[in-house]
């Protein structure tokens, strides 16, 4: 009678063992590989943060530093599929992959309207079509910035009355700050798109609420540059008694040159050129290049200072291009004619080119 009841519990034991002994195995087999993947990606990701990340923010070569954006993000983000998204990092990444793609805006612009200005219909028409498709991928990859930024932070700037998020480390200030600037960015590539990308207006009042989580004084001017800019774009976010955005700008581009980064004084020209002061853009051109004499750039953000310079470059040439036909002759840059008081105007030596 025993031998009868323990026989079914024996089977029953067995047949238990065995379901483990399966079970085990297919976890196993199913994850091989993922603990090393995981592994991989959280180095990598460690890696890119702590050591690639400041290594290129002190580089002086934009083109280098987009081309890495541009190598690296799919790499680094694909570990995604195994780990946390590594947003952080990813932020920055497609940030400067975004600077890669409008380079070649800037190029097809200046083209368009050197084909404008020579009369040159379909030339112009093809630099433009080629501008817009540009600016449509820069756009998508700001957007994709800034939304990166914002999880990286756990904040969702589309509440109404979301707290600013915990920044631990300068690192994160400057991701989270630079992050609402492409947001930003962004739209007016997309703008000049034909809204091509499709990215929503409404960051731009949830990026100058956001970048009162930020020290004015300590990210050199730019938090207030981006509201004065967001006041400019949408009139009725600008607050009662704040000053007007001409002002703002100007004095963050003074605080810029003061904290070692210029970053503001390129988004005043940017703001000047879009909506249409050429009195602004010709004064802070002018202050830029009166402050090279006296300027000693924050060395851990070098890369952020060269990229304002590249800005002020492209919105001076697209003048000159427009109004001349041509790039600014360097010796005439900071301001918008070749007329100098008391000097002749340059003539082109064109057996030189020869």
């Amino acid at each position: 009678m025993t031998s009868s009841l323990a026989t079914p519990k024996a089977i029953l034991r067995g047949i238990h063992a065995k379901l483990l002994v399966v079970a085990s195995l297919l976890v196993l087999a199913g994850c091989s590989a993922n603990p090393i993947y995981s592994t991989t990606g959280i180095v990598l990701t460690n890696y890119a943060e702590g050591e690639a990340t400041p290594y290129v923010l002190q580089m002086d070569d934009p083109k280098m530093a987009c081309s890495l954006g541009e190598s690296l993000d799919p790499l680094v983000y694909s570990f995604s599929r195994v780990t946390s998204s590594p947003d952080t990092t990813g932020s920055l990444l497609m940030l400067l992959a975004g600077n890669c793609t409008e380079l070649l805006a800037w190029e097809e612009e200046l083209r368009y309207l050197r084909a404008d200005y020579q009369g040159n219909v379909a030339e112009a028409k093809d630099a433009r079509e080629s501008m817009k498709r540009l600016n449509a991928e820069v756009a998508k990859r700001r957007y994709q910035a800034f939304q990166r930024a914002m999880r990286a932070y756990d904040y969702d700037p589309s509440q109404e009355n979301v707290e600013c998020p915990f920044l631990f480390e300068d690192q994160d200030e400057l991701t989270f700050m630079v992050g609402l600037l492409t947001g930003m960015q962004g739209i007016v590539n997309d703008a000049n798109s034909g809204a091509m990308a499709g990215v929503p207006r409404n960051i731009a009042p949830q990026a100058e609420r956001a970048a009162q989580c930020l020290d004015n004084e300590k990210w050199a001017g730019l938090p207030n540059a981006i509201r004065a800019l967001v006041w400019l774009l949408i009139p009725d976010t600008q607050p009662a008694l704040a000053p007007d955005p001409w002002r703002v700008f100007e004095d963050s581009a003074r605080i810029g040159v003061e904290k070692g980064m210029r970053i503001s004084m390129a988004l005043e020209a940017i703001a000047a050129e879009t909506f249409g002061r050429p009195d602004v853009l010709e004064d802070v051109l002018s202050r830029y290049v009166e402050s090279e004499d006296r300027f000693e750039v924050r060395e851990e953000y070098r890369l952020i200072d060269t990229i304002a310079g590249d800005v002020m470059m492209y919105v001076s040439d697209k003048h000159w291009t427009a109004n001349y036909g041509y790039r600014t002759p360097q010796r005439f840059f900071g301001q918008l004619s070749e007329e100098r008081p008391g000097e002749e105007t340059e003539v082109m030596d064109l057996d030189s080119l020869l």
